[in-house]
């Protein structure tokens, strides 16, 4: 059977709701997110925005984020004693993939996907270069 394109906001919540779901229950990335995040809700709607913004760029949005993911991160880092690892990158991607391919296909999927990889990579070097 194929499946839709992602193409709402509503979709792209979708995607971020079920994908933090399985962060929440994964036991290698989970205790980094549920220590830190404390109003799941607030969080999952900021989410849906970072991706709607990310995904959808000739859009229109009434929904636009605005915020600095790589500060947020080298915090979390940080307040991990710098044990976040390539390891832990590598299990995001892996979930986040695994949620896109189980919900949709498409531009937008594939999209979703390549954007991850990119920033993935990026927020992982400057962690790592934030530490020195």
């Amino acid at each position: 059977m194929k499946k839709r394109d992602i193409e709402t906001r509503e979709d792209v919540n979708l995607v971020v709701s079920t994908f933090y779901d399985k962060i929440r229950k994964d036991v290698f990335l989970g205790p980094f997110f549920n220590k830190v995040i404390t109003d799941w809700p607030s969080h999952i709607e900021r989410l849906t925005s970072f991706w709607e913004t990310t995904l959808f760029t000739t859009k229109k949005l009434e929904h636009k984020y605005y915020g600095n993911p790589l500060e947020v991160h080298v915090k979390v880092d940080q307040e991990n004693n710098q044990r976040i690892t390539q390891e832990h990158f590598g299990n995001w991607i892996n979930l986040w993939f695994e949620t896109i391919d189980g919900l949709f296909e498409g531009e937008y999927a594939s999209k979703a996907k390549h954007k991850a990889q990119k920033m993935s990579t990026f927020l992982y070097l400057n962690i790592f270069q934030a530490r020195q």
